[in-house]
């Protein structure tokens, strides 16, 4: 019943952290020009949006598991 626990923990605290900003943020590196040996890159922040309701969903999962978890110890 470890696993529940852990799993659930992290849930949480995936959840609660999307809850904070929003979704998660990634640099993203992009090749603009490449002639030759010569290559221009750009490097770009994106966001994968996460809903609210994703979110409480999550932390929902990860409380219901930490309780099963801990209830069958």
């Amino acid at each position: 019943m470890r696993v529940a626990i852990i799993v659930g923990v992290i849930l949480i605290v995936i959840g609660v952290a999307s809850f904070i900003y929003g979704g998660i943020t990634y640099k993203e590196k992009e090749t603009i020009v490449q002639f030759g040996p010569v290559e221009v890159t750009a490097e770009e922040k994106r966001k994968f949006p996460i809903s609210e309701v994703a979110s409480g969903a999550m932390v929902a999962a990860g409380v219901i598991l930490l309780v099963l978890g801990l209830s069958r110890r």
